[in-house]
C-alpha cells in the first residue's frame, strides 16, 4: 500500500466550514435583494410624467393624473438644493382622496439609492414632511423625487427632476 504524502491546504472539516460560511453570505445577500426590491418596487404605481423644465424648488409643479385629478409637488427652499439640508416638502392633491403619499429621493446616477420619507396629512388634499438627501456629493447632482400617492384607486405617482450641490 502506497503512502500519499498530506497535502498542504484545507482538512475536509476546515474546508466544509468554509463552504457553510460561503454559503450562508450568498443566502444572506439574496434575501436582502428580494426584500430590498419588493418593498421599494414601484412596478404597482401607475406613473404620470411632469414637464421636465418644471424647477421643483423655485416653484409648485403640477402634473394631471387624468379624469381632472392633479398633483403639485414642491420643495419650499431657497437658493440651492443642498446634500444634508433640512427639504420642506408640499404635496397637494385635487380630485382623488389620498390615504397616504410618500416622497422618494433617488440618486439619478445610481438608482439604488433611495430614500423615502412618509408625508403628513395637513388637510385631505395636502401633505407636507421633511426630507434630506443624505448623502455626500462633489459637485451638482442630479435627484429625483418620486412622489407616490396611495389612493382606492391603486398608487399613482409622478417624478421631479433636481440637483443637489455640495453643502457650503
Amino acid at each position: 500500500m502506497k503512502i500519499l504524502p498530506k497535502t498542504a491546504g484545507f482538512s475536509g472539516l476546515q474546508g466544509l466550514k468554509v463552504l457553510i460560511l460561503v454559503t450562508g453570505l450568498a443566502l444572506a445577500m439574496s434575501t436582502w435583494y428580494v426584500f430590498f426590491h419588493q418593498y421599494h418596487d414601484n412596478s404597482h404605481v401607475t406613473w404620470f410624467p411632469s414637464a421636465a423644465s418644471c424647477d421643483v424648488h423655485a416653484h409648485p409643479c403640477s402634473v394631471a393624473l387624468g379624469s381632472g385629478r392633479q398633483l403639485t409637488f414642491h420643495i419650499d427652499i431657497n437658493g440651492p438644493i443642498e446634500a444634508h439640508a433640512a427639504l420642506p416638502l408640499e404635496v397637494d392633491i385635487q380630485g382623488i382622496p389620498a390615504h397616504q403619499v410618500n416622497v422618494d429621493l433617488v440618486d439619478r446616477y445610481r438608482d439604488s439609492r433611495i430614500e423615502r420619507f412618509v408625508l403628513d396629512a395637513i388637510t385631505p388634499s395636502r401633505f407636507r414632511g421633511q426630507g434630506q438627501v443624505d448623502k455626500e456629493v462633489q459637485t451638482a447632482t442630479p435627484w429625483r423625487a418620486r412622489v407616490i400617492l396611495e389612493t382606492p384607486e391603486g398608487d399613482m405617482g409622478s417624478w421631479f427632476d433636481f440637483e443637489v450641490v455640495k453643502k457650503s
